[in-house]
């Protein structure tokens, strides 16, 4: 699950520069400050990966792009939800891509993708159904709550979401693939168990 818990990371840092404003703003309350500062900290994401001559993939420009959309409308309204709204547009975007069937298969384990091609599929559409849950409970909180509160619930319930979620989908995958290398003939289970080199009671 390494991959998988990358691509997660890689998510955290699409949201990194709503974070930051989100940061300066409950300490300064100054909207240009926090704003500015937010569009450089999502400017800087960029260049760092120009200059490790690193792949700049479609999200992170997306993510660049809502970054400066959402805090230019900010300031012009004075209005600080614009850019806590944000995490919304790629909270959806995510959901729409993981809508693809077997879109998880590239974060298992060989003996995973042998055993358990199915369940993770189940697995991929319960994650895009969390994503477009995200995404609106995210829309509601900004529209409906302050800066504070938006602070409050939104990281508390991201947090317990996704962990709830990723235990549940890996725990579903481990059981599941357990029960059926047993179950396998021995032949045919030897043959799954070299993917791992495990042994009888191994599972992805």
């Amino acid at each position: 699950m390494k991959n998988f818990l990358h691509a997660a990371q890689l998510l955290l840092l699409d949201l990194a520069s709503t974070v930051v404003f989100l940061v300066i703003f409950l300490l300064t309350h100054n909207t240009a400050v926090s704003v500015g500062l937010g569009i450089a900290f999502g400017v800087a994401q960029i260049g760092i990966q120009f200059v490790r001559r690193k792949r700049i993939d479609i999200m992170e420009w997306l993510s660049l792009f809502l970054v400066v959309a959402a805090g230019t409308a900010t300031l012009l309204t004075h209005d600080p939800r614009f850019v806590l709204f944000k995490p919304s547009v790629i909270y959806a975007i995510v959901g729409v891509v993981m809508l693809k069937p077997g879109w998880l298969n590239r974060y298992l384990p060989e003996i995973a993708k042998s055993v358990v091609p199915d369940v993770a599929v189940v697995v991929g559409y319960v994650w895009a159904g969390l994503m477009f849950v995200s995404a609106a409970v995210n829309a509601f909180v900004a529209l409906t709550c302050g800066v504070a509160t938006w602070a409050m619930v939104m990281p508390t319930y991201g947090i317990a979401s996704k962990v709830v979620v990723f235990l549940g989908g890996y725990a579903a995958l481990r059981i599941i693939g357990r029960r059926r290398i047993i179950a396998m003939p021995a032949a045919e289970r030897d043959a799954v168990l070299t993917l791992e080199g495990g042994t009888a009671t191994a599972s992805p």
